[in-house]
């Protein structure tokens, strides 16, 4: 029987706002985005090292407000971000610059999504719409169904179904899954009893984790027909950011007072990640909004903190 903790490996300082949304890809694994409030997206180059974990080479600057979301291209070529400036932007990662601006929302985008089948682009927003883009910055489609802010829409291709599909959740409690192609609403997922704010998918996009201001941790199967909840968690405080880890059935789940680590095998909390804040107290300590698995092994968790820092933790096993 294995043990698993965590330990700190290090932090990566730069940003000068609430680190709100993290991204990595399978193409390039020294590359780490990170999206702030401070408006900026930074490019890191993760060298590992003990006293040194990453550094910063680039600062994109471009959006006028804060950047919610930001995501990769597989090979990391070409990054997307999303803001509450109502903008969506595509940028050229070697070059550093925006190719393209996605205009059109009425409010904050406050997601981000790329289908690389279909080279679309999925954004999600406040004015409670989903919209479909051409890489080009042309909108294909507008989806209408959820009564509040749409906090997330990915786009998910779960393995051996041949399907694209959309995966969104909103303020109004309940997630909803779309077929991309036909633009048709497939089901309604209910069971939140909160605003939804958290969405993850597995590695193999089989399986989808959402959270909110409930509490709850759900994961739906989204390979069946009518996904259905395959298993739900109560962690009993706000849920932030939530992500898989694929070499282990563990998800992280980000909440006012530390990153719980869940065994979904054995529905059980098996640890409580948290740095240790000298000199304040609870109600003040920087807490975690958003969570990106990395590393070779997939044992490295990038958590970006209200405190402006990425902090680096490693999943270590013992005998």
């Amino acid at each position: 029987m294995s043990n698993s903790s965590f330990i700190l490996r290090g932090t990566l300082e730069g940003h000068n706002g609430w680190v709100t949304s993290l991204a990595t890809c399978t193409g390039d694994e020294t590359l780490l985005v990170s999206g702030s409030r401070d408006k900026s997206i930074v490019f890191w180059k993760l060298t590992g090292e003990q006293e040194n974990y990453g550094v910063p080479v680039k600062s994109l600057l471009g959006h006028s407000h804060i950047v919610e979301d930001v995501v990769l291209t597989r090979d990391g070529s070409f990054a997307f971000s999303a803001s509450w400036d109502k903008s969506a932007k595509i940028w050229n990662v070697a070059e550093g610059k925006a190719i393209t601006t996605l205009k059109g929302h009425s409010s904050d985008v406050l997601s981000v999504s790329y289908n690389e089948e279909t080279s679309q682009v999925i954004t999600a927003s406040r004015d409670k719409t989903i919209k479909v883009w051409s890489v080009h910055g042309e909108c294909l489609s507008t989806l209408l169904g959820h009564d509040d802010w749409v906090t997330s829409a990915k786009v998910i291709v779960p393995a051996k179904t041949n399907k694209n599909l959309i995966f969104s959740v909103s303020s109004d409690k309940v997630a909803k899954l779309w077929d991309l192609g036909s633009e048709k609403l497939l089901a309604d997922l209910k069971g939140h009893n909160g605003v939804i704010n958290a969405v993850a998918t597995s590695p193999d996009q089989t399986l989808i984790a959402t959270g909110g201001k409930d509490g709850k941790l759900f994961i739906w199967n989204a390979k069946e027909t009518q996904p259905s909840c395959s298993f739900s968690f109560d962690v009993n405080e706000e849920i932030f950011a939530v992500a898989f880890c694929s070499n282990r059935f563990f998800m992280a789940v980000s909440t006012p007072t530390g990153i719980k680590i869940v065994d979904i095998e054995k529905e059980t909390v098996i640890d409580n990640v948290k740095p240790e804040f000298v000199g304040l107290n609870k109600a003040n300590e920087p807490h975690a909004v958003s969570l990106e698995w990395s590393g070779e092994s997939n044992s490295v968790l990038f958590a970006g903190y209200t405190d402006n820092t990425i902090r680096v933790w490693e999943m270590t096993t013992t005998l």
